[in-house]
């Protein structure tokens, strides 16, 4: 059961995103039960709740997230007019391969969403990294992709992409494309390009480069949003 600030406005929300509502009442007490799929949320009324320290949350494992992201970030975009990555509610960003996103509603309850086969490592299959660029890239992928806090994970790519010797060139690619990433997420599409820049003078295998275009092309939508 998550809390909310009022029971109407939360509903909207959800059904927005494709939830039934199978139970309301408003006497005695505010409470609603909702519905998608196998996916069963329940709501009740909280006088004072603020939004914004809202700290409740749920977790919802699905088979596939990538689609279902999709789904529900083309109804927020109708609903609102944009994709909302700040403020309430919103839609944490998803990049191909990750195995979650978050969905904050109205009253600040945390929704997650994770693929059923993620791993125990918080989705990371990966060997562990030796170089300083490895590590600082699984580190931001996790503070991004897992706290949701971007700022820290720019700072630990920046720090890393300061050293010359870091790493190879193409997980210096890798560590420039996802700070553009961040980047434009924080706002700052100055940077953006500025890093894009910094990727096209890297001496690159061309199969390296491509993967890392298709990377960079794939920030278009999220630039979008920030306008």
């Amino acid at each position: 059961m998550l809390p909310c600030v009022a029971i109407e406005p939360t509903l909207e929300f959800y059904r927005l995103l494709g939830f039934e509502v199978t139970y309301q009442q408003r006497n005695p007490n505010p409470y609603a039960a909702t519905r998608r799929g196998g996916a069963h949320l329940h709501f009740f009324g909280l006088k004072g709740l603020d939004p914004q320290t809202a700290f409740s949350s749920c977790l919802v494992i699905v088979e596939e997230v990538e689609a279902l992201h999709a789904t529900f970030a083309e109804a927020l975009r109708k609903a609102y007019g944009r994709i909302p990555l700040k403020g309430l509610p919103r839609v944490t960003r998803m990049k191909k391969g990750q195995t979650r996103f978050t969905v904050v509603d109205p009253s600040g309850n945390s929704v997650m969403f994770i693929r059923r086969d993620e791993s125990s490592g918080h989705g990371d299959e990966e060997a562990q990294p030796v170089s300083l660029l490895a590590k600082a890239l699984k580190t931001a992928r996790r503070l991004r992709d897992f706290k949701n806090d971007d700022v820290a994970a720019a700072k630990v790519l920046e720090v890393a992409l300061k050293k010359a010797d870091a790493g190879t060139v193409e997980e210096r690619g890798q560590a420039l494309a996802a700070r553009a990433e961040l980047a434009v997420a924080l706002g700052d599409v100055p940077r953006a390009r500025e890093l894009a820049r910094d990727i096209d003078a890297l001496a690159l295998p061309a199969s390296a480069r491509e993967a890392l275009r298709a990377e960079l092309d794939a920030i278009a939508p999220l630039a979008r949003t920030q306008e």
